[in-house]
């Protein structure tokens, strides 16, 4: 980073907005009402004087504090962390968290899953099992323009439900490089073809996207609202094999019709390219000898271990997801022990630290926000006084707020902080229990938007500028993103709004 004059004023003015920014949002949330029931939110404050005025300036705390993580997020991704450890030291200071609820709110079984995911994903580049998908793909006989784009599109949105969508990125993207390098075209097309499939194709399992493992934990889900004994629970793997991977293939299936149309020359481009190569029989790269059967068992076995989840728990009398975390970090320590000699390797290298250290932080400011009675009153806004929620309009509602707001911010941010509004409306109506999906598929499709909407964007461009020197306008983005993100969102929400026909 530079210290030239004009890059401190830069930042300097950076600041100042961040922190004009979280002034002002501090003194709307000075202007919420306090909960009703203060003493039981606030135990400490029952025999104070004015415990209103006192809840008030925590709630301010605590939105203020938001507020500087989101500006961070916008502006200095790589202080992010510094401002959310600063903003919990500071609720923490101000009593608008105790050292226990802090301990408690930090989801630290999420974290626990995702390390696991994390190493089981850094043994399969050790086994060079990407490498072989890749290789299969690139060497596939009587290849052609639209065969290569319905494969990439179908790899890539299936892919991130195994892995992770960063991991599914990387390696897609190789598979990108190498065709775009052997026939001379521009790969930017491709690679944006392959970054949007792998951000829509991130719903369809639980462990595609932290927000569907931090959804299926958190959620509290009526199967059959107003029957007896319909108590909420949260969200299984194979629940989300059965609703969400049919709406993400159709969101998927749609989009690639858009991204067809849009891209047609640079297909008919390498179509005729790849005629040329089958003409001569010459293939798009070498062949090597990859031992990929270990590392094909290993992530078969994985994934029946997780997607078994829900049945060993009721076999064993577990509470509800707790073999979906046990099972990874089983999985992550039986390859430590076997591949002791990788082991450090793949808890330093191939675990994110950074990503879930600043969850851990995001989690804990959303719970204050919770524990303040700020989602209660946003939620009770979106519920009038007196009428009955309706689908019609919280679903389409709560897709497009988390779209555009995921399109600009990390999704996982608004996700944190929609999760208590949804649970309080499912609480009240039981039956609005599918505004968790509208959550799910409204902050993972919305990613498409714009180039900084989701990780595996940034991952995208990242690697683009680093092989060819190419750097993706923003308007370029958009003009095909808001596209994307508009089709894959108002499938995802026709689906829900027809599909659960419970919901008056």
């Amino acid at each position: 980073m530079t210290n030239s004059p004009s890059s401190r004023r830069t930042l300097a003015v950076q600041f100042s907005c961040m922190f004009a920014a979280a002034a002002l949002t501090g003194f709307l949330a000075s202007l919420l009402p306090a909960p009703p029931d203060i003493a039981a939110v606030y135990p400490d404050l029952a025999q104070a004087a004015s415990p209103g005025r006192l809840l008030g300036l925590r709630q301010i705390a605590a939105v203020s504090v938001f507020t500087l993580i989101i500006c961070a997020t916008l502006m200095f991704e790589e202080r992010r962390l510094g401002v959310a450890f600063v903003g919990i030291s500071a609720l923490l200071a101000l009593k608008v968290l105790t050292l226990s609820e802090f301990v408690h709110s930090t989801e630290l079984h999420i974290i626990l899953l995702l390390v696991g995911m994390m190493t089981l994903v850094g043994a399969l580049k050790d086994m060079g099992f990407f490498t072989w998908i890749i290789q299969s793909i690139i060497n596939a006989k009587k290849m052609t323009g639209l065969k290569f784009v319905a494969i990439l599109m179908l790899l890539s949105g299936v892919m991130p439900g195994i892995v992770d969508e960063v991991t599914s990125i990387v390696f897609m993207l190789a598979l990108v490089f190498q065709v775009c390098d052997t026939l001379k075209i521009r790969p930017t097309p491709f690679v944006l073809m392959s970054v949007m499939a792998t951000n829509i194709g991130s719903t369809g399992t639980m462990l595609g996207n932290p927000v569907g493992i931090l959804i299926g934990t958190k959620a509290e889900y009526h199967w059959r609202p107003g029957e007896d004994g319909d108590a909420g629970v949260p969200l299984s793997f194979g629940d989300f094999i059965t609703h969400s991977t049919p709406i993400m293939a159709l969101s998927l299936v749609a989009v690639f019709f858009v991204l067809l149309l849009y891209y047609r020359k640079e297909i008919r481009l390498l179509d005729e390219r790849l005629a040329e190569r089958r003409a001569s029989n010459i293939g798009l790269g070498p062949m090597v000898a990859i031992p990929y059967r270990k590392g094909l068992a290993l992530l078969v076995s994985a994934l029946a271990f997780i997607a078994s989840h829900h049945p060993l728990e009721h076999w064993l009398g577990l509470e509800p997801n707790t073999m979906l975390v046990a099972a990874p970090l089983s999985i992550a320590g039986f390859i430590m022990v076997f591949r002791c000699h990788r082991a450090r390797h793949y808890v330093e290298s191939a675990v994110e630290w950074w990503s879930l250290l600043f969850f851990m932080m995001l989690f804990a400011v959303s719970f204050a926000l919770e524990h303040c009675g700020v989602t209660d009153v946003i939620a009770d806004g979106m519920t009038p006084d007196g009428a009955a929620p309706s689908k019609y309009l919280l679903t389409p509602l709560i897709v497009a707020v988390t779209a555009v707001g995921s399109a600009f911010v990390d999704n996982i941010v608004f996700v944190s902080t929609f999760i208590p509004i949804v649970r309080k409306i499912v609480a009240d109506s039981p039956q609005m229990s599918p505004l968790w999906w509208a959550l799910l598929f409204g902050a993972c499709f919305g990613g498409n938007i714009t180039a900084i909407g989701s990780t595996a964007n940034l991952v995208a461009i990242s690697m683009l500028g680093k092989r060819y020197s190419i750097k993706v306008a923003f308007l370029e983005w958009l003009k095909i993103g808001l596209v994307v993100g508009a089709v894959s969102c108002a499938v995802a929400t026709a689906v829900i709004l027809c599909y659960y026909k419970t919901v008056p």
